[in-house]
């Protein structure tokens, strides 16, 4: 039976309407950050796409000088970034990206008050980057080389070790590793020919610049390394998902903390979309799931945290008073120091070659 026109067409213009108010609720997310980091789980990933009817689409960054690229030269392409805090401020500087409405984020009331308010995220009252994950850059070590671990920063230079010693190739971070093996602040260097004299010397005992997870997990597969610099989360996972003989250690000199937060790009299609995302990342469920499954760095989230078993790592040995007296958390740094660290960077690796 043919349909009356008009009843045809208030039928074919609802139909519309509906697939317009869809495509508005439910649309891609694209989301730029590390590999291998959470937000590219695939179990994650169907949990968000079965709640919100968003799909997300990931893109991968190296470095954070990459990912600062990747949203110069492609505005308007990602809705959502994750971004280490200390890089927060240049990120707005260049009016990358924008506010974002916290009171959009129901997880967002359970951050914890020192990482919310933090004034590298926290610019003139506007939030621009929602805490989600901290910590360290401090030592892992293949359990095979070593009857008990360290509990000094020398280790890396001692002669034992020699040619499998590794260290990641980052400039900023591997200054503020000599800064902290010469007892400095890692974000006011007093004497960075001291820093330069200590890395130098560490030259001899490199075997390699690592620059992913994988780089680093394959040499300890492979028993190609005794100790080196790493991500606590990335130690974390290579012991509990791909059981490898990683353990890591908080050196008694300290090391180096880090505050990894989601941000919203200027120009983002799906800022909804973006916030949904966000909101699930700090989830205390998906932490857990996380944690659980894979391994992952300490929540930003306390509700996340108090969710985990007391004697789990990122609970008592990063809650840990005495270890939070000894970690130095990463703060911007001006386009100067990074110059000149760079500078200093390049030259040590050209010498050990």
């Amino acid at each position: 039976m043919r349909m009356p026109k008009l009843t045809a067409l208030l039928t074919a213009t609802a139909v519309f309407t509906s697939v317009l108010t869809l495509a508005a609720t439910a649309a891609d997310v694209h989301v730029l950050n590390w590999k291998g980091y959470g937000a590219d789980e695939p179990w994650a990933i169907a949990a968000f796409e079965k709640a919100t009817g968003n799909k997300v689409v990931n893109d991968f960054f190296n470095s954070e000088q990459e990912m600062l690229t990747k949203l110069r030269t492609n505005p308007g392409l990602y809705d959502v970034v994750m971004i280490n805090a200390a890089f927060n401020d240049q990120a707005m500087a260049e009016k990358l990206i924008q506010p974002i409405d916290t009171s959009k984020l129901s997880n967002y009331a359970d951050i914890s008050k020192d990482k919310a308010g933090s004034p590298m995220l926290d610019h003139d009252g506007k939030v621009y980057g929602v805490p989600w994950v901290w910590g360290l850059t401090a030592l892992a070590i293949n359990e095979k080389s070593f009857d008990k671990p360290p509990t000094s920063i020398t280790e890396m230079w001692n002669e034992a070790h020699k040619g499998r010693v590794v260290i990641r190739d980052d400039a900023v971070e591997a200054v503020q590793f000599g800064a902290i093996a010469t007892g400095q602040n890692i974000n006011d260097i007093k004497d960075m020919e001291a820093v330069k004299a200590k890395l130098t010397s560490l030259m001899p005992q490199i075997k390699t610049f690592w620059s992913s997870e994988n780089d680093w997990n394959q040499m300890v597969a492979s028993n190609q390394i005794d100790i080196g610099t790493y991500w606590s989360g990335s130690a974390d996972r290579a012991k509990t998902h791909f059981k490898l003989p990683v353990s890591l250690v908080i050196p008694q000199e300290g090391a180096v903390a880090w505050l990894d937060a989601f941000s919203i790009p200027v120009g983002s299609k799906n800022v909804t979309g973006a916030e949904a995302f966000i909101n699930y990342m700090i989830d205390p469920k998906f932490y857990v799931e996380w944690v659980t499954k894979v391994g992952a760095p300490v929540s930003a989230n306390t509700k996340a945290v108090e969710a985990l078993p007391e004697d789990a790592f990122n609970r008592k040995v990063m809650g840990d008073p005495d270890v939070a007296k000894r970690i130095q958390f990463q703060a911007p740094i001006t386009d100067a120091q990074r110059e000149a660290y760079l500078a200093l960077w390049q030259q040590l690796k050209v010498d050990v070659k």
